[in-house]
């Protein structure tokens, strides 16, 4: 049995579904535009350039998931999967990732994005297991802090053992592991698979990948 990992945000997806959550509320009038809207962005470029502090941003990305019921969440998530997700699900990506559950491997998205925003877009694409950064919740209701560790660099490294451990596995339990990603940023994990790619690489990975002879793709 192989195991397939898949990263989210622009490699699953044609775009970053934090991102759109946060533009999704201030669309909404959940979240006050001006603020938001400019904090959203600068959460962003951190990311991209690579000097994220993972808990600033996920004390400004979990902070809203506390404010309202988990029933009134849920009715926004499903007006956001409509609007902002299903249009950047490509057929590559969905065909990629049901070949890989076709041939009967072992699959997971593992993902930065606080499981809330991703559970769903996981079901979308048919995978059952998600390796996602867990927001903390009591008695049903979100707190606005995380839970356990963010699963962000080497995080996501640790996150998938846990993961793995839980079912009794280990990476040696597999004759293959895969781990196909956008970002520098995920370098940990891609460094751990047996079979890195790298799907629209940014230019960082793009570079390591060439260096080290990595597959790239695009899933346009």
């Amino acid at each position: 049995m192989e195991l397939v990992l898949f990263d989210l945000d622009n490699t699953l997806l044609g775009g970053d579904s934090d991102y759109e959550w946060a533009q999704f509320l201030i669309e909404q009038g959940v979240l006050e535009r001006a603020s938001y809207e400019r904090r959203n962005q600068d959460f962003f470029d951190q990311y991209k350039a690579g000097r994220l502090d993972i808990h600033a941003f996920l004390d400004f990305q979990l902070a809203p998931l506390a404010q309202y019921p988990r029933a009134e969440l849920d009715a926004w998530h499903l007006q956001f999967m409509a609007l902002k997700i299903l249009p950047i699900i490509s057929g590559a990506a969905r065909r990629l990732v049901s070949r890989s559950l076709q041939a009967g491997h072992l699959c997971a998205i593992v993902t930065a994005t606080n499981s809330f925003v991703t559970a769903p877009i996981a079901r979308e694409f048919g995978v059952a297991h998600l390796v996602a950064t867990e927001p903390e919740q009591i008695g049903g209701r979100f707190t606005g802090k995380v839970s356990g560790t963010p699963c962000f660099r080497e995080g996501k490294v640790t996150r998938v053992e846990q993961w793995l451990a839980a079912q009794g596995r280990h990476w040696n339990d597999f004759s293959e592991t895969r781990f196909y990603s956008d970002s520098h940023n995920d370098l940990p994990l891609l460094e751990r698979v047996t079979h890195p790619i790298a799907v629209r690489p940014d230019h960082p990975l793009k570079q390591t990948a060439l260096a080290r002879g990595w597959e790239v793709i695009a899933l346009d």
